[in-house]
């Protein structure tokens, strides 16, 4: 006997087995840990402390590798990212079951599948970053978002679609923002399992890190689309870029210390999701 119902009851099997949550586990403190190396990054970028790596993920991940224990964590980590993105996968079917109900049912299961195939995608080109890093290989974040830029406004109708993209891009952006004003993160902890404490910590690091991040986010898709409006794909630098056009604003140096904070709060509060983890 098969069917959704079926589908569903084996993804939520898999979602909860043990093994999964540890490596979820691993794959949050991963998650953390590059935006707290993206923040580092920043840092230097904003007070002149000269590091050769982009502030973005590929540049946290290939600072990871020169340390001494880097490339064997890289491996531990690209695991630990591959199992977050199953975990999601897992979300995304269970949620899709929900998609033949009707009413407020219905729209929250569509509206929870969107979000956990977003989840599973962005950990899965982590995990493939992860693994690069760990192997010696890829480019910089920046240099291949240029590349992958310059292929689509070679398209017919690209230059619209690099715009769409950004819009997303600054759609997402703004959802994190509204996301840390209205605690909306706190979704994402078992509460029920947390002490007070805890509670109050994550509460401040998710009202800091999740606006950050969603500024950093907004820059990046006003980056895509100013790239789409020029046709010029070195306008499309990625997180780096996001980062240096913040630094090169009046006050730059002082709103990317106050980004890279953020950022590396959201990061602090990914370690706070990996002990007391909730599935949404």
């Amino acid at each position: 006997m098969s069917g959704p119902g079926t589908a569903a009851g084996a993804a939520g099997r898999a979602g909860q087995s043990d093994a999964l949550e540890h490596l979820a586990r691993v794959g949050l403190i991963a998650y953390g840990m590059v935006h707290v190396l993206v923040a580092w990054l920043a840092l230097q970028l904003a007070w002149g402390g000269g590091s050769s790596e982009s502030a973005d993920q590929s540049g946290a991940l290939a600072t990871l590798a020169e340390s001494p224990v880097g490339k064997p964590l890289l491996w531990v980590l690209a695991v630990g990212l591959v199992a977050l993105a199953l975990w999601q996968a897992a979300e995304v079917v269970r949620w899709r079951s929900g998609w033949s109900a009707s009413g407020d049912t219905r729209k929250k299961a569509v509206e929870k599948t969107v979000k956990a195939v977003a989840k599973a995608v962005v950990y899965a080109a982590l995990a493939v970053l992860a693994f690069r890093a760990a192997t010696g290989g890829g480019q910089s974040g920046s240099g291949q978002q240029q590349q992958t830029t310059a292929g689509v406004l070679g398209w017919p109708g690209g230059r619209w679609l690099v715009a769409a993209a950004g819009l997303v891009v600054i759609g997402v952006g703004a959802h994190h923002v509204l996301k840390g004003l209205k605690k909306g993160f706190l979704e994402e902890i078992d509460l029920a399992s947390a002490p007070p404490t805890a509670e109050r910590t994550v509460t401040r690091l998710g009202q800091v890190g999740y606006p950050a991040k969603g500024v950093a986010f907004a820059v990046v898709g006003a980056l895509l689309v100013y790239a789409a409006l020029t046709f010029d794909p070195a306008r499309a630098s990625g997180l780096d870029g996001a980062m240096r056009t913040i630094l090169d604003a009046p006050f730059g140096r002082v709103l990317l210390t106050l980004v890279a904070l953020g950022i590396a709060a959201f990061g602090a509060f990914c370690f706070v999701r990996a002990r007391y983890p909730e599935r949404t």
